[in-house]
């Protein structure tokens, strides 16, 4: 039998970004066709969108109005077409008024440590469904049960948090991305060689991924 290619994917991204969904939905759509040829690895990295946000949130409202200058008649808009472009990789954006914009340290703290197991990538999924779909928050509680979920030992993830003890490696990876003039998400990195910024068609990332055909 011949051995697959194997193609590892570095995503760069928050888990409260909606184009980071968008492009992961669009990413999964183009790997369909490549899983009998590629040995996929996928593995990602931290960007907090807003590391200075307090534990208690912001309305996403007020928050995008403030750093973007984004109307009501905008936000409208942008839910809109954010939901219907999620619709289209089977992903469910479910806004509400009172949404708020969350600090992520936590989740990406887990991240990291669910990255020497086999279900970092589902906890990423997880993650995205929580807060976007079903209207989710990131209190403690609420991540220990989503880890428990996806099939991560609980009391690992509870002593993670507990002690801040991926925090040092979140913050050198975020480091290490603002260093390489990264100052958005998502991107996607292919074998530490190809990179795409931002959601990207599925044509697009086909693209990428023919070019590692044999």
């Amino acid at each position: 039998m011949m051995s697959k290619t194997q193609i590892n994917i570095d995503i760069v991204s928050d888990v409260v970004c909606p184009w980071c969904v968008i492009g992961y939905g669009r990413l999964k759509a183009a790997l369909a066709n490549f899983y009998t040829k590629f040995d996929i690895n996928i593995v990602w990295h931290p960007y907090e969108l807003n590391p200075n946000m307090p534990k208690e949130g912001e309305n996403l409202r007020q928050h995008l109005s403030k750093k973007y200058g984004t109307t009501l008649e905008g936000s409208i808009r942008a839910r809109a077409m954010l939901t219907e472009e999620g619709r289209k990789v089977g992903f469910k954006f479910n806004y509400f008024d009172e949404m708020k914009m969350l600090n992520t340290h936590q989740c990406h703290q887990l991240l990291h440590w669910a990255k020497e197991s086999d279900f970092q990538n589902q906890l990423a999924e997880a993650f995205f469904e929580h807060f976007f779909s079903n209207r989710g928050t990131f209190t403690e509680p609420e991540l220990i049960h989503i880890v428990g979920k996806v099939g991560l030992n609980t009391e690992q993830a509870q002593s993670v948090l507990a002690n801040n003890s991926c925090t040092e490696e979140v913050k050198l990876s975020e480091a290490h991305w603002h260093r390489n003039g990264i100052h958005g998400v998502p991107l996607f990195i292919f074998n530490s060689e190809k990179a795409l910024s931002g959601a990207q068609e599925v044509a697009t990332f086909e693209n990428v991924l023919n070019q590692y055909l044999k």
